[in-house]
């Protein structure tokens, strides 16, 4: 019986296996972001002082925009390794719970190829990921190896050549480098909108996070304002879409 189930498990996620050029296909959406994002990463990590190599091993490494940019900060201020390392792990803790959200889509995979999926799994790749699973029983194992392999490679060069362009490019901000995140979030959550179709509760949500985030910030610092606005918010949404 157990055998069979197995067999119908595997024919069904057979069935249903997307290939890796469609992960990379998907993955478009977010490249524009990671090199700009990435670029401006290389730009302060050449500032702090680092090498095109040690740029280069940070991007692969690491591969965390936030972290490699409080790490540049970091090593900029002369701080000791321990606390670099600590922070760049108390800041990456949040991948945890970007796994554990995906981990019931890849249960079919061995160990293995599910810590690979893991491993490369980002903030940006996780939301188009999570979006393109919504719907379905099992991911696919060759997608999800085209949508991270590409963000990976994508960041890596983004890095690199923020780098070596460092030097005539002191302050990123100046080209609006900083915003380029945001906005890559922003198209991320239209498409996913668009996906679900459903406007009513998504546009709630919306307009509920904004207006406490705005009110919020008339008392507590803006940080606090996103914070109290995404728990807010999600609660208004799970709210309205049980009792509608």
């Amino acid at each position: 019986m157990n055998q069979e189930i197995l067999k119908l498990k595997t024919n069904t996620y057979s069935n249903t296996e997307e290939s890796f050029w469609k992960g990379v296909k998907d993955c478009v959406p977010t490249l524009l972001g990671y090199l700009s994002i990435g670029f401006a990463a290389g730009v302060v990590e050449k500032t702090a002082g680092l090498s095109i190599m040690e740029i280069a091993l940070l991007s692969i490494f690491v591969y965390a925009g936030s972290a490699q940019f409080i790490a540049a900060g970091m090593i900029a201020m002369g701080s000791p390794v321990s606390a670099i390392i600590f922070t760049i792990l108390f800041v990456n803790l949040r991948h945890f719970l970007l796994s554990a959200a995906l981990s019931p889509y890849f249960r079919h995979l061995s160990p293995w190829k599910n810590m690979y999926v893991g491993s490369l799994l980002t903030d940006e790749t996780f939301g188009v990921a999570i979006n393109q699973l919504s719907n379905k029983k099992f991911g696919s194992y060759k997608w999800m190896v085209g949508l991270n392999l590409t963000a990976y490679l994508n960041w890596i060069v983004a890095n690199i050549a923020g780098g070596f362009f460092g030097n005539w490019i002191p302050n990123p901000e100046k080209f609006g480098l900083d915003f380029a995140l945001p906005a890559m979030f922003i198209g991320l959550l239209v498409l996913q909108i668009l996906s679900q179709k459903k406007y009513f509760v998504d546009i709630m949500v919306i307009l509920s996070a904004v207006i406490i985030v705005v009110a919020v910030s008339f008392i507590f610092p803006g940080s606090v304002g996103v914070i109290v606005a995404t728990i807010l918010g999600a609660t208004i949404g799970m709210v309205i879409e049980k009792w509608k």
